[in-house]
C-alpha cells in the first residue's frame, strides 16, 4: 500500500501545472503538502476529506490515503483544480470567506450550524460549474465516483440535480435516487442561480442558503457530505479585516423563486426596508454576533484577540489627527554635503544630478551619491502631541466588552488611536470604586496592542470611576514631563466619587490638582441627562473641566470623534 499511495503522489504531483492552467498559464501556487499516514492528516487539520485548502496560507492539501480509499485518484487535475479555485476564484481569501459566510448565516434562520457547509457547498458549485464548461474538466466524474456517499440524503439528492441541470446531465445519473417535482423544480433554480450569480457571487451566497434551507436534515448532513468539505479545516487564528461592518446587501437572503432575476416573478415587499426603500439594518455586528461568524468562518482566536479587533475595525472610520501643542521652534533639513550611497542605503536617498555630474557612467555604489543634511531653526512652530490619558468607569452598571458591544470601550479605541496617529502616548485607567478595583497601565506607551488590551478588560466592580485614581499618575510630574489630555468616561455616579473621602481629601481636590499637572486639559464625559442647573456639574466646569453629557451610551461614538476634531482645531488656532 504505501509504494501505491507514493506512486499517486508522484503522479500527482507531476500533473500540479496542468491544474493551474487550468485557471490560467499565469496562475502560480505552492505544490500541494501531502499528507501519506493519519498522522499526517491530524497534524494539518485534514479532517473527513481527502483535499483542502487553507485560506490563510494558501496551501493545497491533499491525502494520498483518502484518495485512494474514496475511489477518486483517478481525478488529479479535477481535484486540485477545484482547490485552487478557492484561491483564484471563491472566494479567494479569507475576508470574502466572511462575507460569504455572513450572506448564509441570514439565509439559514434555525439552522445556523450548518453555515459553513452550505457556504463550502456554494463556493464549490460556482467552482466545478467553471472548470467543467470552461476548462474541459470531468467533475461529473467525480461526483459519480463519490455518488454512493449520498444515497437517500435529501440534500445530496438536491445538490446532484443542480449539477445534473448545469451539465445536461440524465436525471439520477449523479444523485442515484429518484427525485420529487418539488426538488427537481428548486434544481432548476439552483442551476439558473449558479449560472446568474457567478460573476456577483456575494450576491447569490444567501439565495442558495435559502434554497437550501428545507433540505437540512438535523444529524444525516455531515455523515452525507463530510467528504466534500474542503474548507472545513481552514483553521486559523489569522482574523480577516472588514467583518465588523454588515454590507448595504447583506440582509438580502431571498428565495431564489421570488427572484425576479432568476424566476421572472416579483417577490413580496420586503419588510426590512423603510418606505423610501432604504435599509433599515444595522450597519454593525454586535461583538456576540461577530465572535460568532468568526467561529463559523473556523478562525481560532480568543476572546482578547476578537475584542481587540472588533473595537479596532469600529474605531477605525473615525480616526482622527489628535491635539498638538506649539514648541518653541521647528528644525528644517539644511544641506552640507555628499556622501557616497551604497545599495543598502533607500533609493530615494540617490542625488541622481549630482551624481551624473561625476559620471554619466551609473554604477551603484562606486559613482552614486546622496546630499548629507544638518537642522537648522525653521521659522515655523514645531506641534508636539499632547498625549492622553483615558480613565473609564468599569463598574458594575458597565457592559463586559469581550461579551457585548461596550461604547466605553469603543470611544476610548476611537480617541487612543487617534492620539497614536499623531504620535501621542496613551495610558488607559479602568476603575470600579469604592472598595472595588483598578487596572491602570504602568506608564503612557505607543503599544497599540496593549491599549486595546486594556480598554477590553472588564472589572464589574463598585459605582464608578474612582477619581482618586488621577493621583497616581499626576502626583509628582514636573513641567519637563510631555502634557497630557485627561478624558474621564462615567456616569452620574462619579459625583459622589469626587465627594468621597480617601487619605484626607476628597475627590474634588485630586481632581482640582490633577489638571494643571497634566497641563494639556481635561474633559469628563457623563451618560445622564443635563438640566438647567446641576451644581456638581458647575463645580467642575469652574475647575476648568470640560463637561460633556450624552443621553445613551451609543452617543460616545459622534462625541469621540467630534472631540478629536474640536480640540485639535482650538490648539491648533493657539
Amino acid at each position: 500500500m504505501t509504494d501505491a499511495l507514493d506512486a499517486l503522489r508522484v503522479a500527482w504531483t507531476a500533473r500540479w501545472g496542468e491544474a493551474l492552467e487550468a485557471w490560467s498559464k499565469l496562475t502560480r501556487l505552492a505544490p500541494p503538502q501531502w499528507c501519506m499516514t493519519p498522522e499526517d492528516e491530524a497534524r494539518e487539520g485534514l479532517t473527513d476529506t481527502f483535499a483542502q485548502i487553507r485560506l490563510d496560507d494558501h496551501v493545497v492539501v491533499l491525502s494520498a490515503r483518502r484518495l485512494h480509499e474514496q475511489h477518486v485518484s483517478g481525478f488529479p487535475v479535477e481535484i486540485m483544480a477545484h482547490e485552487i479555485g478557492h484561491h483564484v476564484f471563491c472566494p479567494g481569501d479569507l475576508a470574502d470567506a466572511g462575507r460569504v459566510m455572513a450572506r448564509v448565516r441570514r439565509g439559514l434562520p434555525g439552522k445556523l450550524q450548518h453555515a459553513p457547509m452550505v457556504a463550502n457547498l456554494y463556493e464549490d458549485l460556482l467552482i466545478n460549474d467553471r472548470l467543467q464548461r470552461s476548462a474541459g474538466l470531468d467533475l461529473a466524474g467525480v461526483w459519480r465516483a463519490l455518488a454512493g456517499e449520498g444515497a437517500g440524503s435529501r440534500l445530496w439528492a438536491l445538490y446532484m440535480s443542480i449539477y445534473e441541470h448545469l451539465w445536461s446531465l440524465p436525471r439520477g445519473e449523479l444523485s442515484r435516487v429518484r427525485t420529487d417535482e418539488r426538488t427537481d423544480l428548486d434544481a432548476i433554480l439552483g442551476a439558473r442561480l449558479a449560472r446568474v450569480y457567478a460573476k456577483d457571487w456575494l450576491r447569490g451566497a444567501g439565495r442558495f442558503a435559502a434554497l437550501l434551507l428545507p433540505y437540512l436534515e438535523d444529524g444525516a448532513v455531515d455523515d452525507v457530505l463530510g467528504t466534500c468539505m474542503d474548507m472545513r479545516g481552514s483553521r486559523t487564528g489569522t482574523i480577516p479585516d472588514g467583518l465588523a461592518t454588515v454590507d448595504d446587501d447583506e440582509d438580502d437572503a431571498v428565495h431564489p423563486a421570488f427572484d425576479p432575476e432568476l424566476s421572472g416573478v416579483d417577490g413580496p415587499p420586503d419588510a426590512r426596508t423603510r418606505n423610501d426603500g432604504r435599509r433599515t439594518l444595522d450597519r454593525h455586528r454586535s461583538l456576540g454576533e461577530y465572535g460568532k461568524l468568526l467561529a463559523a468562518l473556523g478562525v481560532k482566536a480568543n476572546e482578547t484577540d476578537v475584542a481587540a479587533r472588533y473595537y479596532r475595525e469600529r474605531a477605525l472610520p473615525h480616526l482622527v489627527r489628535f491635539p498638538t501643542r506649539r514648541s518653541p521652534r521647528a528644525i528644517e533639513p539644511l544641506p552640507e554635503g555628499l556622501d557616497l550611497w551604497d545599495a543598502g542605503s533607500p533609493l530615494e536617498r540617490i542625488d541622481w544630478v549630482e551624481s551624473i555630474v561625476r559620471s554619466p557612467h551609473v554604477i551603484p555604489g562606486v559613482t552614486t551619491v546622496e546630499r548629507i543634511y544638518g537642522d537648522s531653526p525653521g521659522r515655523e512652530p514645531r506641534r508636539a502631541p499632547v498625549d492622553l490619558y483615558v480613565g473609564i468607569d468599569c463598574s458594575g452598571s458597565m457592559p463586559a466588552p469581550r461579551v457585548l458591544t461596550s461604547y466605553p470601550a469603543l470611544a476610548g479605541t476611537i480617541v487612543s488611536l487617534s492620539a497614536l496617529r499623531a504620535g501621542a502616548r496613551v495610558k488607559v485607567v479602568l476603575s470600579g470604586e469604592p472598595r472595588g478595583e483598578t487596572f491602570a497601565m504602568p506608564d503612557f506607551v505607543r503599544d497599540e496592542r496593549a491599549i486595546l488590551d486594556v480598554l477590553t478588560r472588564y472589572l464589574g466592580t463598585g459605582i464608578g470611576f474612582g477619581v482618586h485614581r488621577l493621583a497616581d499618575t499626576f502626583d509628582g510630574r514636573t513641567p519637563r514631563d510631555r502634557a497630557v489630555h485627561v478624558l474621564l468616561l462615567s456616569d452620574h455616579d462619579l459625583f459622589h466619587l469626587l465627594d468621597h473621602e480617601e487619605g484626607g481629601e476628597t475627590g474634588w481636590d485630586v481632581a482640582r490638582r490633577a489638571l494643571p499637572a497634566a497641563r494639556g486639559g481635561g474633559t469628563v464625559v457623563l451618560n445622564m441627562l443635563r438640566g438647567p442647573s446641576h451644581p456638581g456639574m458647575e463645580r467642575l466646569e469652574a475647575d476648568g473641566w470640560r463637561v460633556h453629557c450624552v443621553s445613551g451610551w451609543e452617543q460616545l461614538v459622534d462625541f469621540a470623534r467630534d472631540f478629536s476634531r474640536r480640540v485639535y482645531a482650538e490648539e491648533r488656532r493657539s
